[in-house]
């Protein structure tokens, strides 16, 4: 299959959910975290919470400096191919590092982080040239299986079990078959390369000035707002509108980021803080962020999407914007409550799911469909850098049993990104000419 060749579009949709499914295991961290507090690992909060930070940070980093230039050099196809091999072979590493802090950290986090970053740009980049009439949409389909692929992984490690309802009863996970993280690594970082590999062979391009059957693009007077103006990346960051995407993104990310590298940590603290014993205390937050968090991120991601769609881009994130400082505040009081974390941590989930649909519309929107495989990268580092700020900050707050301050913080922030964003108006300006 060449790159250029008029296929099904839905078929790329397919593959870049398949693809995306495993780039989410970056948010099944959390199903290693305890067992890396525990014996023979000994690792401090702080210390897992570096390692997810630093796949984060190579994550947006991989994806801003490289990716993006290369897949529209090469196209996505290759691109994606190489990540998800990049992706297995650093949790491969992890496996065989044993109890090693550092070997865990270059494998998942430094190349786990860099496969990430390579291939995640690939199916967004792709769908929005194959879906100029469904931008929103799209691209929360395309983020979605990101979302969803994280309760696939940590209910391996224990279980599908969600709270009173077992659905695979007699079997407790990977880890109750006596896995140990390392085994799962392993594992893991097998399934990603093939899975990934698989996925890749669908990402290709539309051939060049292709559009879908009975679509007409809008007029050039809705051009600013609708992808018919092409910027580059230099000519984007000179404009106002790209940091204040940046920052709002900066304030979604470092709360969602936050909350999954510490749900499991706050949670069990909370819960088993207001007598609850630990046991049922584990299940409950692997709950939270198996299924809760990880169901309503991927739902996240395609209803804001849609919505986005119809309210408009500017809209849908003051809206989400401001829904998450508001859960961001609440959460650390309703934590310590089963029913609280479940509702905190779906509501959260949901609204950093948005992050991923409206952004990438937004750039799209802003600065134009033909390069945004290349813009968005560098909107994305703001995740990047919220992964190291969010999930090293709760890691300390943790270590230092002062959670309040890792939770209040983060939602003051994005309720001024929500206040912020009332003031985005289209870039003006010189644009890109080829």
């Amino acid at each position: 299959m060449s790159q250029g060749k008029v296929i099904n579009r839905w078929l790329v949709v397919a593959g870049g959910i398949l693809v995306q499914l495993c780039l989410g295991a970056i948010y099944a961290w959390s199903a290693f975290t305890r067992k890396l507090e525990a014996d023979p690992y000994t690792f401090t909060r702080t210390q897992t919470q570096v390692i997810f930070a630093l796949g984060l940070l190579s994550f947006a980093v991989v994806m801003a400096l490289i990716a993006g230039r290369w897949q529209k050099k090469v196209g996505p196809r290759i691109v994606a191919l190489t990540g998800g091999l990049v992706l297995g072979a650093g949790y491969v590493i992890a496996g065989l590092a044993g109890t090693s802090f550092w070997g865990i950290l270059i494998g998942v986090g430094l190349l786990g982080g860099a496969g990430i970053g390579l291939a995640y740009v690939c199916p967004i980049a792709a769908l929005v040239k194959w879906f100029p009439d469904k931008k929103g949409l799209i691209t929360g389909l395309a983020v979605a299986g990101f979302g969803f692929g994280a309760l696939i992984w940590v209910k391996l490690t224990g279980g599908f079990q969600f709270g009173p309802v077992n659905l695979t009863p007699g079997w407790s996970g990977l880890y109750g078959m006596g896995w140990n993280p390392n085994q799962v690594f392993i594992l893991y970082g097998i399934l990603f390369a093939v899975l990934v590999g698989l996925g890749a062979l669908v990402m290709v391009n539309p051939p060049e000035g292709w559009l879908p059957k009975g679509y007409t693009p809008p007029p050039a007077t809705h051009a600013a707002t609708t992808g018919g103006r092409d910027f580059t990346a230099g000519q984007m960051a000179r404009t106002p509108q790209f940091w204040m995407l940046f920052l709002t993104f900066l304030m979604g990310a470092t709360s969602g980021l936050m909350v999954i590298g510490v749900i499991k940590l706050f949670g069990v603290d909370a819960l088993t803080g207001g007598g609850m014993e630990a046991a049922r205390a584990d299940v409950i937050t692997g709950t939270a962020m198996g299924l809760f968090y990880a169901l309503f991120n991927g739902l996240g991601r395609i209803i804001w999407g849609a919505l986005s769609d119809k309210l408009g881009r500017k809209g849908s994130i003051v809206l989400m914007s401001l829904l998450q400082g508001v859960m961001m505040i609440l959460f650390f009081f309703i934590g310590g409550r089963e029913l609280g974390l479940y509702i905190g941590a779906a509501i959260i989930g949901f609204n950093f799911g948005g992050n991923f649909a409206l952004f990438p519309a937004a750039t799209a929107d802003y600065f134009g469909n033909k390069n945004v495989g290349t813009n968005y990268p560098w909107v994305f580092m703001s995740y990047g850098v919220g992964g190291v700020v969010g999930p090293i900050l709760g890691g300390i707050m943790g270590d230092a049993q002062t959670w309040m301050w890792a939770f209040i913080p983060a939602g003051i922030a994005c309720l001024a990104a929500a206040l912020m964003m009332l003031f985005l108006k289209p870039p003006r300006g010189k644009t890109a000419t080829a």
